[in-house]
């Protein structure tokens, strides 16, 4: 199975399990991280959920050869990026978050993440943008201009800078983000469930202007690069495994 759970009192781990395709996103595992997402959803007795990925990588983002599959109902982008969970959602991140990894993060209402770990937005590098809420959920969690450096640059970002500027929520030492983000989610799991659901709700529909022009503004943006010769050349040069000639058109 690409996500396998455990169950910790209240809290249940979703363990992203796909470490040999750097837990690269297809159709398969989108699925089961949309079920996964759904049943804690509708469980009563799950409290609070923590989204976990290797030691190594948390999420290298879309199987660029396979594709993610197409959104799911609840989750919308790999079954997680456009849900509204009314139950905390904590990313545990160790090694690397990079393009759908770091927007799978964005998308979890708090972050905890080894001082190892490491996010970035590389699709510039590919002649693609970031089209699960990158470009709008990274400037709205990042001073301006750092969130240009990542998203022109596509250089990753060490956790302790990220923590620094508001998106990670705490730094621990490697090896126990896991146990870090589900400590804090215990720590949410104390407080009133029908105070905690009108919380999440409250901040969705403040967001959700924000996002409706996001997504619009995604969706011209991900034309542009689909219609591109740089997006062509920037995928043949990654299967080939060279630098990429930009025709720059």
């Amino acid at each position: 199975m690409p996500v396998t759970l455990e169950r910790c009192g209240g809290v249940v781990v979703v363990q992203l399990d796909r470490d040999e395709k750097r837990n690269a996103i297809n159709a398969e595992m989108a699925g089961a991280i949309d079920v996964a997402l759904n049943d804690i959803e509708d469980d009563p007795t799950v409290r609070a959920a923590v989204i976990a990925g290797g030691r190594q990588v948390f999420c290298a983002g879309t199987d660029i050869a396979e594709g993610s599959g197409d959104p799911t109902a609840r989750g919308g982008e790999y079954g997680i990026i456009r849900r509204r969970l009314p139950k905390p959602i904590i990313a545990a991140v160790e090694g690397s978050a990079f393009g759908g990894g770091f927007e799978i993060a964005l998308a979890c209402h708090m972050i905890v993440a080894s001082t190892a770990a490491t996010f970035g937005l590389p699709e510039v590098r590919r002649g693609l943008v970031a089209t699960s809420a990158g470009l709008f959920r990274v400037p709205r969690a990042l001073p301006l201009n750092v969130a240009r450096e990542m998203l022109l640059t596509g250089e990753p970002v060490a956790a302790e800078r990220l923590e620094r500027l508001g998106v990670v929520n705490q730094t621990v030492a490697p090896g126990q983000a896991v146990a870090a983000a589900v400590a804090l989610a215990e720590r949410t799991a104390l407080n009133a469930p029908t105070s905690i659901r009108a919380t999440l709700t409250a901040l969705d529909m403040i967001a959700a202007d924000d996002d409706e022009a996001g997504w619009m503004a995604t969706d011209v943006a991900k034309d542009t690069v689909l219609a591109s010769d740089d997006r062509r050349e920037g995928l043949t040069a990654f299967f080939e495994r060279r630098p990429p000639e930009w025709p720059g058109r």
